[in-house]
C-alpha cells in the first residue's frame, strides 16, 4: 500500500506521531508537508494529497489540521475522493467497511496521539466490504458528475 500524508501547521505534531506507525507497518508513504509550525493554508495540502489519491498514484491519503473539518471539506472537492472525518475507532472501521473511504481526515485539537495512531491503524487495516455497499458507493461517486 502507498499512502500520501499532509497536514497544515495545526496538525503537524499529530502527523509526526503517525509517521512512525507507517514505518513500523512497512507502508511506503510521501509526506507533502507542512514541515514547520509557520501558519499555512490547509487547502494547499488537501489538494496534492487528494489529487494523488484520485489519480491512483497512491491508494490512500491522510490529512490532519486543527479539527479535520477544513481538510475533509477541501479533499471532498476533488473528483474521486471519499474523505471521511474520523475521531473514533468505530467510525474509522465503518468508513472503510461501508464507504470505501480513500482519504482520512483528523483534527489534532480533537484527538490525541495515542487515539490518532489507533485510528490510522484501524483505517489502514480495514478492507472495504463491498457487496450491498457498492451500490451506495456508486451513487456517491455519481455525485461527482453533477
Amino acid at each position: 500500500m502507498k499512502v500520501i500524508i499532509g497536514s497544515d501547521h495545526a496538525g503537524l505534531r499529530l502527523k509526526k506521531e503517525i509517521l512512525p506507525l507507517l514505518d513500523e507497518k512497512g507502508i511506503e508513504y510521501e509526506d507533502v508537508g507542512a514541515h514547520e509550525m509557520d501558519s499555512v493554508d490547509y487547502p494547499d495540502f488537501a489538494k496534492p494529497v487528494s489529487e494523488a489519491v484520485a489519480s491512483g498514484d497512491y491508494e490512500r491519503g491522510i490529512l490532519i489540521c486543527g479539527t479535520g473539518i477544513g481538510m475533509s471539506i477541501a479533499a471532498n472537492k476533488v473528483k474521486g475522493i471519499r474523505c471521511a472525518l474520523v475521531h473514533d475507532l468505530f467510525s474509522a472501521e465503518m468508513t472503510r467497511l461501508h464507504n470505501d473511504s480513500n482519504v482520512l481526515a483528523m483534527g489534532e485539537r480533537v484527538v490525541g496521539p495515542g487515539l490518532a495512531t489507533s485510528i490510522v491503524e484501524k483505517w489502514l487495516d480495514t478492507p472495504y466490504e463491498g457487496g450491498r455497499h457498492q451500490r451506495r458507493v456508486d451513487k456517491m461517486m455519481e455525485l461527482d458528475q453533477t
